[in-house]
C-alpha cells in the first residue's frame, strides 16, 4: 500500500482570508475526506455531528469524514490550507 496523495488543496487561508462558507455549517461530498492542516496557530473544528470540539495545531491535522458536517474558527492568527482525498488518508 502506497502514500496516499490529495486529489486536491484549498489555497492557504490566514484569520482574515478564511472565507465565510469554512465558518459556517457544511459538509464534504460522498466519498471525500478532508484533512485540515494548520500551519501556524490554532484553529477549533467543531463537528456538528456528533456534536464535538477539537482545537488544531501544526503538530494536530483534523479529518473529516465524507458528508460529516463542520465549521471552523481562528483562535487568533493562524494559517491553514485543507487537502482533500478520495480514499481513507494517514494522519
Amino acid at each position: 500500500m502506497g502514500d496516499i496523495s490529495p486529489y486536491r488543496s484549498t489555497p492557504i487561508f490566514d484569520q482574515d482570508t478564511l472565507p465565510a462558507a469554512l465558518r459556517t455549517k457544511h459538509d464534504t461530498k460522498v466519498g471525500v475526506w478532508g484533512v485540515i492542516r494548520v500551519l501556524e496557530g490554532e484553529l477549533k473544528l467543531t463537528y456538528l455531528d456528533p456534536l464535538s470540539e477539537i482545537v488544531l495545531a501544526p503538530e494536530r491535522p483534523g479529518l473529516i469524514l465524507p458528508g460529516q458536517p463542520h465549521f471552523v474558527t481562528p483562535l487568533g492568527i493562524m494559517r491553514m490550507q485543507v487537502d482533500f482525498y478520495n480514499q481513507l488518508p494517514a494522519i
